[in-house]
């Protein structure tokens, strides 16, 4: 039967004592919400579906957020990006929250300031999946009775095709900026690993997490064949490695054992940036001196919008005009021509060229 206490504060706590289960209680700040909790619990305890909510109640969404990075997303092949994305989340107003106060409509608003703010549709449904997983996880593998909230809101719809590719002299002008960053020196920040790994991305359309996660002891440069035991589907792979490839990694400093690009994701990312920003700088400043104007530099898009990604695409566009499509497959490891199709990028001049 429940019972009901005004506190010193004011406000009420119900509680309800069942032979077989354990003490229920909670405060509130009527009395006629404390009412209606109680008759709700007794109720499901009458019909044998009640379950605690009290780790649910006490458990914020910061320290679930925490004992989810550590239990579960330290194991994931991702897990590099995903803590930056928990602790964006344990910064966030929500986190303080208990697990059982958060509703789909929170998510929603998120979901909506994060679209006003600019951010890409794919950057927020990541964010989300986080959140997706974390609570599967409390329901399904620790105890804790909680519904997802992410199940019941519209995810922003995510276009990830693009078909940017290198144009008219962008990977000279690229390297350019890379050795002008090199000569420099003094107090800039320059990576020397960031030009070989731009020079093999091109080369072999790995992705970067291949790259960075390369070894020595997996590359034959006799055989011309770097091995990737583990990819992002799972699969082993062999890539082949052309002449340019192969004289870029000969250049570099070996080791009997080790990573061949020994530099971070965040680092290169970092690097990847100052360089395409210091390739354009560069480039508009030739435009301005030969006398153009500034109306149609600000319109000229060459060096605008490349991410290092676009760099596999241009490398399979490259491989596809070389390879069969079976064979290029193997290249890439992609597992179907759907999915290769969203990389491979041919410049229709060049398909004019071959059908004559």
């Amino acid at each position: 039967m429940a019972t009901f206490e005004q506190r010193e504060s004011g406000w009420w706590q119900a509680k309800i004592r069942r032979k077989g289960y354990p003490v229920q209680s909670k405060t509130f700040r009527l009395r006629t919400d404390a009412e209606a909790w109680a008759r709700q619990i007794e109720n499901e305890i009458d019909r044998g579906i009640f379950v605690s909510r009290a780790e649910a109640e006490t458990t914020t969404l910061y320290t679930a957020l925490g004992r989810y990075d550590r239990e579960i997303s330290s194991l994931k092949k991702g897990h590099d990006p995903e803590k930056y994305r928990i602790a964006a989340w344990r910064e966030s107003k929500l986190a303080k929250r208990p697990l059982a106060s958060l509703r789909a409509s929170d998510f929603a608003e998120y979901r909506d300031v994060r679209l006003a703010a600019g951010a890409s549709a794919a950057t927020i449904r990541n964010d989300l999946a986080v959140i997706s997983h974390l609570f599967s996880t409390c329901a399904k593998e620790w105890g804790i009775p909680v519904v997802n909230p992410i199940a019941n809101i519209r995810l922003p719809r995510a276009n990830n095709a693009r078909n940017r590719r290198l144009v008219h002299d962008e990977e000279n002008r690229l390297l350019s900026a890379l050795d002008a960053a090199e000569k420099a020196g003094g107090g800039q920040k320059t990576n020397i690993w960031m030009k070989p790994a731009f020079i093999v991305a091109i080369e072999t359309a790995m992705r970067q997490g291949e790259l960075l996660s390369l070894r020595w002891e997996h590359v034959n440069l006799k055989r011309r064949v770097a091995h990737l035991p583990e990819t992002k589907n799972g699969d082993a792979r062999d890539v082949p490695l052309s002449s340019r490839a192969v004289k870029t990694l000969e250049a570099l400093p070996k080791a009997i054992r080790g990573s061949v690009f020994m530099t971070t994701a965040s680092a290169l990312d970092q690097s990847w940036r100052r360089c395409v920003a210091r390739a354009r700088r560069m480039y508009e400043k030739e435009l301005r001196n030969a006398g153009i104007p500034s109306s149609q530099i600000t319109d000229d898009p060459l060096l605008l919008n490349l991410t290092w990604h676009d760099l596999r695409h241009e490398g399979t566009s490259r491989l596809a005009e070389k390879l069969s499509m079976h064979e290029l497959m193997k290249v890439t490891g992609h597992k179907d021509t759907r999915m290769l199709a969203r990389y491979y990028h041919p410049k229709a001049e060049d398909l004019a060229r071959k059908i004559g």
